[in-house]
Order: structure tokens, then C-alpha cells, then sequence
């Protein structure tokens, strides 16, 4: 799996993209949340859950079918207001989004067993032909040693620079059109 750091990184440079025009502090919570909350699968192993199991890890809190059931609650809940109406699709696709990247990463790094994406529907395992992720260690002493740092400057490179590059192209595109006239959270 990619780093909790990484996975964070990633979901912000999606808000940046998809964020309505006003979007508050529990945008980046929840988008946040919802790019790790995948892992929520690792308490399996001490549960005795196997690896392989659909319930096990990178099963089926790794599938497109989470993400969408996990952004209709968030948005469920905390966009209820009349003020989110104009925007919940633009929400849902975002939660949608930061949470099926955890797969996307995990599907992109040289370890563990794969992604079922297709959970419950298929319990096939998935990797990405292109795989420069280094797998990074299920515990937090595993970062503080010189593999970790490793893995740190890999998803650097790999995943903070090209999301750093992507979100500030949406920030510049969407001040380049504010200055122009046009509306910015359009």
C-alpha cells in the first residue's frame, strides 16, 4: 500500500479540482477520511481475517462499490443543506474519487496481493501494468527506518510532485477564468 501521507496528498489534489466554489473546512476532512478509510480493513489480520478473504485486506473496502456506497453517506450526511443542493454531484463525484484513488494507488505498487476493484461482484485481485509505488509497511516504527525513507522519497516523486502539479493547474486554470469573468467554481 501507499502511505496514509500519500493517499491524503492525493484526495486534496482532487479537491483542489472538484471543490465548489465555497468549500469548507469539512471538504478536506472528509476527503481526507475517505482516501484512508479504505484501510480500515487491516484490522482484519488482527481478527484473524485472511489476507485473500473478501473481507481481508485491499478487499472489498478497496472496490469501486465502497466508494460509491462511502460518498453517498458523506455526502448524505454532511451536505444535507439547501446551500449544497447546486452541488452535490460535483461532492459525490469527489468523494467518489478520493476514495476509489486508495485502490488506484495500491493497485500501482510493487507489493501485496492486488485490488478488487469489482468487490463483491468478483473477488479478482488487480495491479496496474505500471507498478513504481513501493509497497509501504502496515506500521508507523516501519517509517522511521531508512526503507521508509525510501518509500517516502519514491511517493514523492511518484505521487506528491504529479498531484502538486495537477491541483495547480486547476488552481491557475480557475483564477485565469475568475480574472476573465468568468465564475470560478465553474
Amino acid at each position: 500500500m501507499a502511505t496514509q501521507f500519500s493517499h491524503v496528498v492525493l484526495a486534496c489534489s482532487l479537491g483542489v479540482a472538484l471543490k465548489p466554489r465555497e468549500a469548507p473546512i469539512r471538504l478536506w476532512v472528509l476527503g481526507a477520511t475517505c482516501s484512508i478509510l479504505p484501510d480500515v480493513d487491516v484490522l482484519g489480520f488482527w481478527m484473524g481475517v485472511p489476507y485473500e478473504h473478501p473481507l481481508g485486506h485491499r478487499g472489498v473496502t478497496h472496490s469501486l462499490v465502497f466508494a460509491v456506497a462511502l460518498s453517498l453517506v458523506v455526502v448524505g450526511t454532511f451536505f444535507r443543506g439547501e446551500q449544497w443542493v447546486a452541488s452535490r454531484r460535483r461532492l459525490f463525484t469527489y468523494f467518489v474519487l478520493a476514495t476509489a484513488s486508495h485502490g488506484v494507488l495500491d493497485a500501482m505498487t510493487n507489493g501485496g496481493l492486488g485490488v478488487a476493484f469489482f468487490a463483491p461482484f468478483s473477488d479478482t485481485r488487480y495491479f496496474f501494468p505500471f507498478r513504481p509505488i513501493q509497497v509501504s509497511p502496515l506500521s508507523l516504527t516501519g517509517m522511521f527506518t531508512v526503507e521508509g525513507v525510501t518509500i517516502v522519497v519514491n511517493e514523492i516523486v511518484w505521487i506528491w510532485l504529479p498531484s502538486f502539479l495537477f491541483a495547480s493547474g486547476f488552481y491557475l486554470g480557475r483564477r485565469r477564468r475568475s480574472l476573465n469573468g468568468t465564475p470560478a467554481g465553474s
